[in-house]
C-alpha cells in the first residue's frame, strides 16, 4: 500500500461519526496515525511487532516519563521554549532544562536557608548558595527555589520508600537581599533501571541509561517567568554524556572545596564541597509561551 492509498484510507476512517470533533485534538491524532500507518507500512511493521511495541507501553506505565526524557522530547520543548522566548527577545536568563519525573509537590517552606539532607545519608557534605536575580540583575526577594535531588545510590525519597518524607526536598523563600542557601550532600549520578522498560529500549538502540550527579530546581517569583532547570556537577563521567541530554553550558558551576574549619560559622564541620550559583530569571511576557507545564506529578 502506498502513502497516497493511506491517504485515501485514512480520509474514509478520520470523518466524525458523533458530533463535533475538537479541530486541534483531532488534527494532532490525524498527523500522529497518518505518520505511524507510514511508518508501518515503509519499514514493513509485522502485526506481530505493533503488537510487541503497544504492549511495551502499556508495560511501560510509570517509566513513561524517563523514556519521553531518554528519547530526546523534554529537551526538544526546552528548545522550542528557548526559541519562542528568543523570537521575543528574552535572552540572558538562566538557561533552562529538563524537569524529569522525579519532582514531589509540598516540600516543606523555609526563608533563605534550609538543610536537605537529615545527618545519616553519607556523602560529602554540600553547600550551595546565591541570589534569585531579575533581568536587571537585581535581587528577587521572597522568590521561590525548589530543589530536589538524589541520594548517595542515586534514589529519590517519596519514589524510595527506605527514605524520610521530603528527604533531600525543600523549598526556599529567598529573602530581603534574594538569597538562598542550602546544606546538603553531594548527589551521585545514577542510571535507569536496569531491567526496567526505559533501559530495554534503550539498548535497542545501542544507548546507555546513564545520567550525570545532577540537583534539580525549580525558581518562581510574581511577574517572573518560571524556571525549570538543573545544575550538574563538575567532574562526572557523564557530564557531557547525559542519556536525557539535560546538560547545558551555563549549568555546571564550579565546585569548590573548602577547608576544615570554614564551615564553623555555618555549623559545618569538616571539609566540604561549595557550590555559588545565581539563578536569572526573565520577566513574564504576555505574548510568551507559559512556562507552568501542565503534567502528572507527585504528592505528599
Amino acid at each position: 500500500m502506498n502513502h497516497q492509498a493511506i491517504d485515501t484510507l485514512l480520509a474514509s476512517m478520520s470523518e466524525p461519526t458523533a458530533g463535533a470533533a475538537n479541530p486541534r485534538t483531532k488534527a494532532i491524532v490525524d498527523r500522529i496515525v497518518r505518520d505511524l500507518f507510514y511508518t508501518v507500512e515503509d519499514f514493513d511493521v509485522s502485526a506481530s511487532e505493533f503488537w510487541t511495541a503497544l504492549n511495551y507501553l502499556a508495560d511501560a506505565g510509570p517509566e513513561l516519563g524517563l523514556i519521553a526524557a531518554g528519547l530526546g522530547f523534554e529537551h526538544f520543548l526546552d528548545m522550542r521554549l528557548d526559541e519562542a522566548e528568543s523570537m521575543l527577545g528574552l535572552e540572558g536568563g538562566t538557561p533552562r532544562t529538563i524537569e524529569g519525573p522525579l519532582y514531589v509537590a509540598g516540600a516543606p517552606e523555609s526563608t533563605g536557608y534550609a538543610r536537605l539532607d537529615n545527618g545519616s545519608c553519607p556523602g560529602e557534605t554540600l553547600l550551595m548558595r546565591g541570589r534569585v536575580r531579575g533581568e536587571n540583575g537585581q535581587p528577587v526577594a521572597g522568590a521561590l527555589v525548589e530543589v530536589w535531588h538524589a541520594n548517595h545510590l542515586g534514589n529519590y525519597s517519596y519514589f524510595d520508600q527506605s527514605q524520610p518524607p521530603f528527604h533531600l526536598r525543600a523549598s526556599i523563600r529567598t529573602d530581603a537581599e534574594g538569597r538562598y542557601s542550602f546544606r546538603s550532600i553531594v548527589p551521585v549520578g545514577y542510571s535507569v533501571p536496569p531491567t526496567g522498560k526505559t533501559q530495554q529500549l534503550l539498548d535497542q538502540l545501542g544507548r546507555h541509561g546513564h545520567r550525570p550527579a545532577h540537583i534539580h530546581f525549580f525558581v518562581s517569583a510574581p511577574n517572573h517567568r518560571k524556571l525549570t532547570t538543573q545544575i550538574n556537577i563538575a567532574g562526572d563521567p557523564h557530564l557531557w554524556d547525559d542519556f536525557a541530554f539535560a546538560t547545558r553550558e551555563g549549568l555546571v558551576p564550579a565546585v569548590k572545596r573548602q577547608d576544615a574549619g570554614d564551615g564553623k560559622p555555618l555549623g559545618i564541620e569538616g571539609e566540604f564541597a561549595l557550590i555559588d550559583f545565581d539563578f536569572r530569571l526573565s520577566r513574564e511576557r504576555e505574548a510568551a509561551p507559559s512556562t507552568e507545564i501542565e503534567r502528572l506529578r507527585a504528592a505528599a
